[in-house]
């Protein structure tokens, strides 16, 4: 046990490198140090929280963090940056399991190991007891949700399988929770038979987030990685009321608040409304892209003689880019180009990509300078003065039915205005349709031709090509 001031000047220190890290996330070039912040706030956290519980031995505290931060180190440096999304949906599995484990140890120690009897209320107190039951169901729910998110994202799982009178099983599986839960802390005495229904709480709230997640198409997936971003955030918070822990209360209402306003921001990009997303918005569309009629093709050399005159160049990347490792390719091609004297750009989707800021990291690995990564409403303006744009794997981002079509599935969905660009090449394996499943009228505009192949063997010969003009 340590001194109550110091405890307290501590996690005082905590939640400014949270606050303060939060901030520095939210521009590219502070980001990084942002994100270092915050991990510094959460081991300082976790230390003192653990030390002031003052019920666990400092060589299980020390050989935790070990493990766990090796275990955290091996799967980000084991990973691509493709993979990133994936990452992402993991560890907010692992906050939401976290959470619970430490609700359901709290109800071992309190309520299954004494042998006194008496209800989960009476032990913890009433707060307590009902903030249990939420941690436990938010943090599951996450877990499983955040597992089926990852396996959707790998490609794992496909498809957006439907789920019959969805919202009515939702409803029913959460009061069952609810119920589960209430009847364990509240009304039973017996130990044996609370632990019984609180593993029921745990199945019913496991299932919660496997049917919420399931029917949800790939499209989505930036804004459900937000939500369950926010919803582990939330169920640390409803811990620290069980725990009586108020720095884990903050920490985890600033992840929730975080998530949840990230979450907005993404339905927004997408003009989209939770509910549609949550409903699911996309599914069925992939079947019915529709046929490509006038689409014209070229070659890296005579692409590189349009880049040799033009003044201003704009690059669109998408998941595609991600999918090629092609960032360093696209790097080397804005590089060659500015040694020219070319004006170039990096144009930035809000959802480009698998998740929030995908294309971010992705060009921050190639080390592009973060002046050149330019916001989606910063640089929609500039598309008519530009000699040319070039999409490297997008898709849905730049599809002009959004703007186009009242019908289509994207309608309404902010996009990078490329179809304003004197020029526009595109950079694709195929005319296979985007998450949305419909096609891009974009690749049939008269000034626009596609470049097929893989795109950083594309970019690398645009550079190339580049490289051996006068």
């Amino acid at each position: 046990m340590i001194d109550p001031d110091v405890t307290a000047f501590l996690a005082l220190g905590s939640i400014a490198l949270f606050v303060v890290g939060l901030k520095r996330l939210s521009k590219v070039r502070t980001a990084r140090s942002g994100n270092a912040l915050m991990a510094a706030g959460m081991l300082l956290a976790v230390i003192i929280t653990l030390v002031e519980i003052g019920l666990v031995d400092y060589r299980w505290i020390i050989g935790g963090l070990v493990i766990g931060g090796a275990i955290g180190v091996a799967i980000v440096l084991r990973a691509q940056a493709t993979q990133m999304p994936e990452i992402v949906a993991r560890f907010n599995g692992f906050g939401g399991a976290s959470s619970a484990l430490v609700a359901l140890s709290l109800f071992w120690m309190e309520v299954v190991e004494p042998t006194g009897g008496g209800t989960a209320a009476a032990t913890l107190g009433s707060t307590s007891a009902v903030t249990l039951v939420v941690s436990v169901l938010i943090g599951a729910s996450t877990l499983s949700g955040s597992i089926l998110a990852e396996l959707k994202l790998r490609g794992t799982i496909s498809g957006t399988p439907r789920v019959p009178l969805r919202a009515v099983v939702m409803g029913l599986l959460l009061v069952a929770g609810l119920l589960l839960g209430g009847v364990a802390v509240f009304v039973v005495d017996d130990p044996a038979l609370a632990a019984l229904f609180v593993i029921g709480l745990l199945v019913a709230s496991l299932v919660v987030g496997v049917v919420l997640v399931l029917p949800i198409g790939g499209a989505d997936m930036p804004v459900v990685i937000s939500l369950l971003n926010s919803l582990s955030g939330l169920a640390a918070a409803a811990a620290g009321f069980a725990l009586v822990n108020q720095l884990l209360i903050i920490a985890g209402t600033v992840v929730g608040a975080a998530g949840l306003i990230l979450t907005q921001i993404m339905c927004v990009a997408m003009n989209r409304s939770l509910v549609n997303v949550l409903v699911g918005g996309f599914t069925g569309a992939a079947t019915e892209h529709g046929e490509y009629g006038n689409v014209v093709s070229t070659d890296p050399e005579s692409a590189a003689m349009v880049l040799e005159v033009a003044q201003s160049v704009i690059i669109v990347p998408g998941y595609g880019l991600a999918a090629a490792r092609a960032q360093t390719a696209a790097h080397d091609l804005a590089r060659a180009l500015i040694d020219r004297g070319v004006q170039v750009r990096f144009a930035i989707h809000p959802v480009a990509g698998r998740m929030p800021g995908h294309m971010n990291v992705v060009l921050a690995e190639a080390e592009v300078p973060y002046e050149l990564l330019v916001e989606m409403d910063e640089i929609n303006p500039d598309f008519a003065q530009t000699d040319v744009a070039i999409v490297v794997g997008a898709n849905d981002v730049v599809n002009p039915a959004a703007n186009d079509t009242p019908g289509s599935p994207i309608a309404g969905m902010p996009i990078l205005e490329v179809g304003n660009a004197r020029r526009v090449f595109v950079i694709k394996r195929s005319l296979s349709p985007g998450y949305a499943g419909i096609k891009n009228d974009l690749f049939e505009r008269d000034h626009t031709v596609m470049l097929y192949g893989d795109a950083k063997e594309v970019l690398g010969s645009l550079t190339t090509e580049l490289a051996e003009l006068p």
